[in-house]
């Protein structure tokens, strides 16, 4: 290598680093301000005066943002786990039936809401709830209504995830188990589910954070007595920074990076342990 090349592959790898760098500066640091003065004791959010704990301890006090973040956390359960479910389906449905009447159709209908505007969804969903219920009495808007506009957002992407995971698997693992004897369900709970159980998790994991902070489905689709996290959070910023809302943005934030880290980690045993097994199932096979 000469000189010159030398020279230019240093600078290419430190103007990456530099630039990658930045990137997560400009990335998270909001996050880590926003941290920061949830411990101002300055009403003033964007001026420090003292560290206090007060707007969480306030928190506790504060029913509106508490009701919200149950029921935010309840509507992003359910939306994770029903996502998954019909995106497991609608995934196997694309992958392993590759020629049906109606596949274009359908498989257009699952990737729309990924491209659509969010705006433009939760319109037509409540027309079409709108005029549901003037036909039949229900539903009414409030957590149903909104978990329906989350699980139409979330299984589009579930399926996407899961559906990715199951083109890369080897189809002569379920063929080999099918040979030996095995029915269909016990194919897929026995072969097929762990191996998709990352995705699964995957999957679960981004229709939970993506139900959690959704606004604006939330916000055509919500009824009284139905406000979510995020919506009394927008609520509270239109009049100004509130530092409770610091508060409880802190803590989400500690709560959700608790969960990733968890996930990662066990996903990774996972992996090692798959890993490992399909070692010894080559030793054992030589």
């Amino acid at each position: 290598m000469t000189r010159r090349s030398y020279f230019d592959a240093d600078f290419n790898r430190q103007f990456a680093r530099v630039w990658l760098g930045a990137g997560y500066v400009f990335l998270f640091l909001p996050i880590v301000a926003l941290v920061v003065f949830s411990f101002n004791d300055s009403p003033v959010p964007n001026k420090w005066s003292n560290f206090s704990f007060k707007w969480y301890a306030g928190l506790v006090n504060d029913n509106e943002m508490v009701g919200g973040l149950w029921l935010s956390l309840r509507i992003a359960f359910f939306t994770a786990c029903s996502s998954i479910v019909l995106g497991t389906l609608a995934a196997f449905a694309l992958v392993k039936y590759r020629r049906f009447k109606g596949r274009a159709l359908f498989s257009g209908m699952i990737n729309a809401p990924l491209v659509m505007p969010e705006v433009i969804i939760g319109l037509s969903l409540l027309l079409m709830l709108v005029s549901v219920q003037r036909a039949i009495g229900v539903p009414e808007r409030g957590m149903m209504t909104i978990w329906l506009g989350h699980l139409l957002l979330g299984m589009s992407y579930a399926t996407v995830v899961i559906q990715a995971r199951l083109l890369d698997l080897n189809p002569q693992l379920e063929e080999a188990a099918m040979d030996l004897g095995a029915r269909p369900w016990q194919v897929f709970t026995l072969v097929t589910l762990p191996m998709i159980a990352q995705s699964l998790m995957s999957a679960w994991l981004l229709t939970f954070t993506l139900s959690l902070d959704d606004v604006v489905l939330s916000a055509f689709l919500s009824g009284p007595g139905s406000t979510t996290m995020p919506l009394v959070i927008f609520s509270r910023a239109r009049l100004g920074l509130n530092p409770s809302v610091n508060a409880i943005a802190a803590l989400t934030v500690l709560f959700v990076s608790i969960g990733i880290v968890a996930a990662s980690l066990a996903l990774a045993r996972a992996e090692r342990r798959r890993a490992s097994d399909a070692a010894a199932a080559a030793r054992a096979g030589g």
